[in-house]
């Protein structure tokens, strides 16, 4: 399946139909009287929350939906059938936003959340509403309303607990195939990651956690060089980071300071989320060499890194229970901070 984060559509609800003007005619009756009936409402524009959705690539060809027209009225006092709405399925984290991508219109951030896009129109009124004592043979009706109509932008940002960082080749999608069922491109150049990509980590006991490969970051990926400028945004919703450091490069630390560079030149306090940091493809190289790249890191960072090997999976599991300890953390502290807040009331 291809992914596809944003994309353009184009909503309409339908139009009300239109009142009738009718008149009651039957033999035995002298005086028949007005009997004409209003007209349906038009369908909405609805959107809906999924949990088993995670690209937008359904609302690639197809950029235009519209909901159906109500009936209009009809004779013998028959109200028009209101139209059908229109429902459209989108992935938990979508964000719309107005033509000018800049006003926010929603954030789907939970299953079943359901919107209302566009507003169809109200039906018009028959001629029978307009019969009064003085008026007993009314000849007007309403015409039905015009349904709301919007371009609208829509931007995925993907739901997940851990996010992944580092530059092109750092072995993020290796790590990320060797601890969970996902089958992430893998090869020996740059850029292999081309896509966001999620897996599930499953510890045991309860203990799950997503975790999300986005491409690898480059010296101004917050300005729009290579790849990282249009997924960084996947990491917004991220709790705690990973940062994967080649070790086979000649300086991690400056690797290491280019990453954070770009996650506090980009904002949206990426760089103060929870960081971990991790030496990465140990395996390939000699202890003394890790002992002297791994000094060098701690200058940088000021954290002691882990040593882990994604081929070889050493360490792997020990990084995965730190990420672990610091979402739980987090998770506590959201919930105690929910709970000393009253709920609202009139």
């Amino acid at each position: 399946m291809k992914f596809l984060d944003q994309c353009k559509i184009f909503v309409k609800a339908g139009h009300g139909g239109n009142g009738c003007i009718s008149f009651r005619r039957e033999a035995h009756l002298e005086y028949g009287g007005p009997d004409g009936g209003d007209g349906g409402k038009g369908g909405d524009v609805w959107v809906v929350a999924a949990n088993n959705l995670n690209t937008l690539i359904d609302y690639r060809y197809k950029g235009h939906y519209r909901a159906e027209r109500g009936v209009h009225g009809m004779g013998k006092q028959r109200t028009g059938r209101g139209g059908e709405d229109v429902t459209l399925k989108m992935p938990v984290g979508t964000q719309i936003f107005e033509a000018d991508r800049d006003t926010l219109v929603v954030d789907l951030t939970y299953e079943g959340q359901k919107v209302l896009l566009a507003r169809g129109g109200n039906g018009g009124w028959g001629n029978t509403r307009f019969k009064s004592s003085t008026n007993r043979a009314p000849r007007q009706s309403n015409p039905g309303e015009d349904g709301e109509e919007r371009w609208l932008w829509l931007q995925l940002k993907l739901f997940a607990d851990a996010g992944l960082v580092g530059l092109p080749n750092a072995g993020k999608s290796t790590f990320l195939a060797s601890v969970s069922a996902a089958k992430p491109k893998i090869a020996d150049y740059p850029f292999t990651t081309i896509t966001p990509g999620l897996g599930t980590i499953d510890l045991g006991q309860d203990t799950r956690f997503v975790m999300a490969d986005i491409p690898g970051l480059i010296a101004g990926a917050a300005q729009g060089q290579g790849l990282g400028h249009r997924f960084l945004k996947h990491l917004e919703r991220c709790r705690v980071l990973l940062h994967l450091v080649d070790s086979t490069l000649d300086d991690p630390a400056l690797a290491y300071k280019t990453i954070r560079r770009e996650l506090e030149e980009y904002g949206y306090d990426l760089a103060d989320k929870p960081e971990i940091v991790a030496l990465n493809k140990v395996d390939a190289i000699d202890i003394e060499t890790i002992k002297e790249k791994s000094a060098l890191l701690q200058e940088i960072c000021n954290k002691k890194p882990l040593h882990i090997s994604g081929v070889a999976k050493t360490g792997v599991r020990d990084a995965l229970l730190k990420v672990s300890l610091h979402i739980n953390s987090l998770k506590q502290e959201q919930r105690e901070s929910s709970e000393g807040v009253e709920p609202w009331s009139p």
